[in-house]
């Protein structure tokens, strides 16, 4: 395996890696040119659906969306910054978790991966890149279905272009390195129940159709406290912060500090398992 092999020093090493680095990430890039409507489909339909019944059928039906009512503004621009963070969640994880569990199946084709001049903690980290940059593409595609799907107009306002940005890759990145913890974690056939049981959970207690401050307003200040462990209230609220700066959110700089752990957390413990998969 390439963990044995010896590693060049200075700048020769330095262009091996970058090379090979780059390599990976170019190969999947084009494997999934390939497939690419089928991506958009697959990272489009749920924010697509979602913002089609609750933002443009109901306010058509009853004049106002029940779960908008009171909090003084349209229910689009309150889960456009959700919708966002729900398509950065399962894009990211499906990105790395679903190919890992076949990679790691019987016929391992991990070990293919493993073979190019870079250490293993690099083609790790290569795949949760790879996931963040699709990620990332998922949610700006939920921005024009948001402007053109509701019936009341959203007002979303980028007051800090860096902190967006920021948010976006911190996000990304996250939700990659959770994918790699479930991928070399889970067995496969239980990828789906995974799925079921852990990310559609803490998707809908991730403060996706509602601001993390009017929990405690609703009186449910426990839940307010006990949500703050759930990794997707950190992206709903940074890109509350970032895309409908006039909702109420959380402190910017809290936000970046739970991003930042959660995915150091994350990645140390997906690099982990994927050690010892590979090695394995």
């Amino acid at each position: 395996m390439n963990s044995t092999l010896p590693v060049d020093s200075g700048a020769h090493g330095s262009a091996i890696f970058f090379k090979a680095f780059f390599g990976l990430f170019l190969r999947d890039l084009r494997v999934l040119s390939r497939e690419f409507f089928v991506f958009l489909a697959r990272v489009g339909m749920q924010p697509l659906l979602f913002l089609f019944v609750f933002t443009f059928i109901l306010p058509r039906m009853g004049g106002v969306n029940p779960m908008a009512a009171g909090s003084g503004m349209d229910f689009g621009t309150i889960i456009l910054p959700g919708l966002m963070a729900v398509a950065i969640m399962f894009s990211g994880i499906a990105a790395v978790a679903l190919p890992l569990s076949s990679e790691f199946g019987i016929t391992r084709e991990i070990d293919d991966r493993v073979m190019c001049p870079l250490p293993l903690w690099a083609v790790a980290l290569e795949k949760v890149c790879f996931s963040a940059l699709q990620s990332i593409i998922a949610a700006l595609l939920v921005i024009p279905m948001a402007y053109y799907i509701p019936a009341v107009p959203v007002r979303a306002h980028v007051a800090n272009w860096f902190l967006l940005a920021l948010v976006l890759v911190l996000s990304s990145l996250l939700t990659g390195a959770l994918g790699l913890v479930i991928g070399s974690t889970v067995p496969p056939r239980q990828i789906g129940l995974v799925f079921s049981i852990l990310v559609v959970p803490i998707t809908f207690l991730g403060c996706v159709y509602y601001p993390w401050v009017n929990l405690g307003k609703s009186g449910l200040r426990w839940l307010q406290v006990g949500v703050l462990f759930n990794p997707i209230v950190y992206m709903s609220e940074g890109l509350r912060a970032s895309v409908t700066p006039g909702i109420a959110h959380m402190p910017w700089w809290a936000i970046l500090m739970a991003l930042l752990l959660y995915t150091a957390g994350l990645g140390w413990l997906g690099l982990r398992g994927f050690l010892g998969r590979v090695l394995s």
